[in-house]
């Protein structure tokens, strides 16, 4: 079980690096002989399907814990700093993998546990009157996909903007800040 767990952090690794991905490479920084790698993953589409599975595991298991530890609005905003992590990773598996995610149902097993994480911060937020009560968890998931346009070279200087833009878009304004003109920043 070591030995599998080092193998999948070792190939998130390297999938945060690049989409392309060499087993005996992965072998290598693992610590491991090659003949280790392909008894716990026959193939490198095993391999990439259980570093996509983990992190979906590991992102939806976050929303409830991040709830525990934080008000909603700042659960939600360190839950969406996981997603730009997590996107950077799905990117790449789903880049090496397309034509059989679409077969293995890995984007199915992906969308509806991290929907329901989403739906539940949202929510959460909702019900203590701190983010917007007319969007749910489909329509900021559709957001965050828009994402997946950004070059990987891109990704860095970006994507944690645009998703601190789709936050504050998810915040509930009172009335002050409702009146045009209003919230606006000196300087700018």
């Amino acid at each position: 079980m070591r030995n599998r767990t080092r193998i999948v952090e070792a190939a998130r690794a390297a999938l945060a690096e690049s989409h392309v991905v060499r087993l005996n490479e992965i072998a290598k920084r693992a610590g491991v002989g090659q003949g280790t790698l392909y008894r716990n993953f026959p193939n490198r589409e095993a391999l990439l399907a259980e570093v996509y599975r983990r992190d979906v595991e590991e992102l939806v298991a976050a929303g409830s814990a991040l709830l525990v530890e934080h008000e909603p609005v700042e659960a939600l905003h360190h839950w969406l700093d996981r997603v730009i992590d997590y996107a950077a990773i799905k990117r790449g598996v789903l880049a090496a993998l397309e034509p059989v995610a679409w077969q293995n149902d890995l984007v199915d097993h992906g969308h509806n546990p991290v929907e329901g994480a989403l739906a539940h911060l949202l929510d959460a937020g909702k019900a203590a009157g701190s983010l917007r009560t007319d969007v749910d968890a489909d329509g900021v998931l559709l957001l965050i996909a828009c994402l997946g346009r950004l070059e990987r070279d891109e990704w860095e200087a970006k994507a944690r903007p645009l998703m601190n833009v789709i936050l504050d878009g998810l915040r509930r304004q009172d009335a002050s800040m409702a009146r045009p003109g209003a919230g606006r920043r000196v300087g700018r």
